[in-house]
């Protein structure tokens, strides 16, 4: 027999809304009083209430309670968003860290194993240790033929082209000097190893041909080697052509803020000729004169670390990792992890194709024995057991399976966001905004450049990183994850490329088409008032491949759609060259003779636009959707 009044029912209670409480009842909803930690607390992302209240001695329930207060309707259970963590960690005053789920456990497992090694090196180990040198330059300026001469000025080797094994860098002696070479010239790798973190380079070198003088590579690599604070030394190149005029290179050098110590500045500039072998003795006693000043050490004692510069899967040698040496000496034998990446070195191979038993400092080797490629651009480190290498690398693997994606070394690093610049002065900061400005023309940089300096003030300063004229490329992204730099671009627009790695590596890229909302935006960050974003999506682009004229239609773009979707009547860009030349909206669109709707990537179609007719073949017709994103 059933317990109590089976024709009986409990009376249902009915469920109150928020606003229907009174002040004194609220409080009930809100988080307990207890002490939150004093100290920074790592969450990992995609936490649950049940995860995240703990961590800040609350329960799951204040947190699922507090976000309903909030207008968010969450389980115990339900991954948490970025925005909520940030929320309830502000209203309890506390300070939080978030980071890539597994991330915290790679950490810890970091710290059980290599605590012994964070520790300062003894300075009595200290030596002195080669300089690592990076060759940059405009595309033809001779950096190639630069790195031929002097591996061929190699009086280890004693011959001309006595390297065998490509590593990714060599290295030579001149008068005794050790000298390390990264033979993968242009600021493009520079700046994606030091997007990953790494700090490798000590000296760059510039090359500018003496003919051609300054071009627009070579404004770009000056402003990446500025961005990694580090010496550089100009070679004018190519000064046995009639047409060379070395002084209009140092002239237009000095504009660009590298004053030759012969004017009264700082910067070493050496007259060469890659092609006549003339003056590269010069060049390398300079590079000896500046790592003697920049008094270069290292400790070639315990266990190495340092950077994997190349990695790929050779048949017959497995997985085979070039790397350069900061600390301590690496051996044949040595437990190893880079990355994903662990193992055990089962030989060392120099520049030579030569196997050797040890590589000290600054020596640039191949390492055999890794159980898959690592990433360019990852750390290197011996571990004390290969059970502990492999540890670690299992757990990065798991953490980067489970973000989706190998983030880079220095992701951590992503790029400044204007919202951030409030955060700064409300802590009585001076507050540095890293600039990457890109336009469409050069008397639209200037005009911009100098509206901007204008907002600066005393608490907040302006850093242009880089200045450019042209559409927003993937090395602009590199640059300002990089340097921490805000991306911002009038009448230019993201190649599709730059658009995927700024949102994998959380950099800002704000594209502006009138100059005043570019102003306002910078001025009420400055500010922190500013407006709602309106995210732009990206539906569709199609390259232009050949030209219809139609009698009463005009002009008919015959493309092939690249990606998404074009979808008739969708609001549209037109880009030459990343510059944005029109916007409007497809009129028409169609597949063979019929009328289409839409039409997916891979297929051809006819576009029709609004309005326009300077198609020409290589143009890009880019379609989109803007949202409107609320501030929180």
């Amino acid at each position: 027999m059933g317990r109590g009044r089976p024709n009986q029912r409990r009376p249902r209670r009915r469920r109150r809304n928020l606003e229907e409480l009174e002040p004194t009842q609220l409080t009930a909803y809100m988080p307990s009083t207890a002490p939150v930690p004093d100290s920074e607390v790592i969450i990992e992302r995609g936490s649950t209430a049940r995860d995240l209240g703990p961590k800040l001695n609350r329960s799951a329930g204040d947190v699922i309670r507090f976000l309903l207060l909030q207008g968010e309707m969450v389980t115990a259970t339900q991954s948490l968003t970025d925005d909520m963590i940030d929320l309830f960690a502000a209203e309890l005053g506390a300070e939080v860290r978030l980071v890539d789920p597994g991330e915290e456990r790679e950490a810890e497992l970091l710290a059980k194993f290599f605590d012994d090694e964070d520790e300062d090196v003894d300075e009595a180990d200290l030596r002195p240790r080669p300089p690592v040198v990076t060759v940059m330059g405009h595309v033809d300026h001779g950096k190639t033929l630069l790195l031929d001469r002097i591996r061929s000025a190699n009086v280890v080797s004693g011959e001309a082209g006595g390297i065998t094994q490509h590593i990714g860098a060599y290295q030579v002696v001149w008068n005794d000097h050790p000298i390390t070479f990264i033979d993968t010239p242009g600021h493009e790798a520079f700046t994606a190893m030091r997007a990953r973190g790494a700090e490798l380079t000590d000296i760059v070198v510039l090359v500018v041909a003496a003919d051609d003088g300054v071009m627009p590579q070579t404004i770009e690599a000056i402003d990446h080697a500025k961005a990694a604070d580090v010496p550089i030394i100009v070679a004018v190149n190519k000064i046995d052509r009639e047409e060379a005029d070395p002084t209009r290179v140092l002239q237009q050098l000095s504009e660009h803020g590298l004053v030759p110590e012969a004017w009264g500045g700082d910067t070493i500039a050496v007259e060469i000729s890659a092609l006549q072998n003339l003056g590269i003795e010069d060049l390398l006693e300079q590079i000896v004169l500046v790592a003697e000043v920049e008094e270069l050490v290292a400790s070639p004692e315990g266990r190495a670390r340092g950077v994997v510069i190349e990695a790929e899967l050779e048949v017959g040698r497995g997985p085979v990792a070039s790397v350069i040496v900061e600390q301590g000496t690496l051996r044949v034998g040595d437990p190893i992890v880079a990355g994903a990446a662990w193992g055990k070195v089962k030989a060392l191979v120099d520049e030579h194709g030569d196997q050797i038993k040890e590589a000290p400092p600054s020596t640039p080797v191949q390492v055999l024995g890794f159980s898959e490629p690592p990433e360019p651009g990852d750390d290197f480190r011996v571990a004390p057991e290969q059970a502990q290498a492999r540890t670690i690398g299992e757990a990065r693997a798991h953490r980067y399976r489970v973000a989706g994606h190998v983030p880079a070394a220095g992701s951590a690093l992503g790029g400044a966001k204007l919202e951030d610049l409030f955060e700064q002065i409300q802590r009585g900061e001076t507050a540095t905004l890293n600039l990457i400005l890109k336009t469409d023309v050069r008397g639209s940089l200037e005009a911009v450049t100098e509206s901007l300096r204008k907002l600066e003030r005393d608490d907040v300063k302006l850093s242009f990183v880089h200045r450019g004229v042209g559409g927003i490329s993937e090395y602009d992204v590199q640059l300002a994850q990089a340097s921490s730099a805000t991306i911002i671009g009038f009448n230019v627009r993201p190649d599709r490329r730059a658009r995927e790695l700024a949102m994998k590596s959380r950099v800002e890229i704000r594209t502006y088409e009138i100059i005043y909302k570019l102003l306002e935006d910078i001025e009420a960050a400055m500010l922190g008032m500013l407006a709602p974003v309106y995210e732009e999506v990206i539906t569709g682009e199609a390259e232009v491949r050949q030209i219809f004229r139609v009698p009463k239609l005009g002009a008919i773009a015959g493309c092939q759609v690249r990606d998404g979707v074009i979808t008739r009547g969708s609001k549209v860009r037109f880009l030459r060259e990343g510059v944005v030349i029109w916007k409007g909206s497809i009129t028409s669109l169609r597949r063979f003779k019929d009328d289409a709707k839409e039409v997916q990537a891979g297929f051809e179609c006819g576009i029709g636009l609004s309005d326009y007719q300077d198609l020409k073949d290589g143009d890009i017709i880019e379609t989109y959707d803007e949202r409107e994103i609320p501030r929180t």
